[in-house]
C-alpha cells in the first residue's frame, strides 16, 4: 500500500516495535557465531536494542514457555482485537509470521549443518538467515515509520488473508 498520512505517529511506532521479536530471535544466527565475529563493527548497529535484548533473554530464561505465551498473547490480544487499528494488527501478525519462519529455521538448520559437516555451508546458511531477517527488520521499521504497510512476499499475502 502507499503512503498513509492519516496514520498517527503512535500507531507508526507501535507498528514498528513488533519487528524486534524476529530480530532478537535471529541474533542466534549472527551473534558471536559468524557474521558479527567477522565484522565486529556491524554490532554497533545493534547497540540501540541491546537493553531490550537483555530483558528478552532474561524473560526467556525465567519462563520455559515464554515464547509460546508471548506468541499467544500477541495473537489474541492484538491481532484478533478489532478495536486496535488494522495497521498495528498487520505489523504484529507479520512479525509473528516472521518469527514462525525462524522457528522452522531453528528446526531445519541444525539438521542440515550436522548432516553435511561443512563449515562453509553452515556459515552461509546462518549468515543468510541473519542478514535476511535484519534486512526485513530495517525495511519494515522504515515503512512503518512512514505509515506504510511493509510488503514482504508470501508473508504479507498470508497476513492479508488472516486480517480480511
Amino acid at each position: 500500500m502507499s503512503w498513509d498520512d492519516s496514520t498517527p505517529w503512535s500507531e507508526r511506532v507501535l507498528g514498528a516495535i513488533p519487528y524486534l521479536l524476529p530480530l532478537m530471535d535471529a541474533l542466534v544466527y549472527g551473534d558471536g557465531r559468524y557474521i558479527l565475529r567477522q565484522f565486529p563493527l556491524a554490532s554497533f548497529a545493534l547497540l540501540p536494542i541491546l537493553p531490550v535484548l537483555q530483558i528478552y533473554t532474561q524473560f526467556m530464561r525465567l519462563m520455559p514457555f515464554a515464547g509460546l505465551i508471548l506468541f499467544m498473547g500477541l495473537f489474541f490480544a492484538v491481532v484478533r482485537n478489532e478495536k486496535i487499528s488494522r495497521f498495528i494488527r498487520f505489523n504484529v501478525l507479520q512479525a509473528i509470521l516472521l518469527d514462525l519462519v525462524l522457528m522452522v529455521c531453528n528446526l531445519v538448520l541444525p539438521i542440515i549443518s550436522r548432516g553435511f559437516q561443512l563449515d562453509l555451508l553452515t556459515e552461509t546458511l546462518f549468515n543468510t538467515v541473519f542478514l535476511g531477517i535484519f534486512a526485513i527488520f530495517v525495511y519494515s521499521v522504515f515503512k512503518s515509520g512512514r505509515g506504510q504497510y511493509a510488503e514482504i512476499p508470501a508473508i504479507s499475502d498470508a497476513v492479508y488473508m488472516q486480517l480480511r
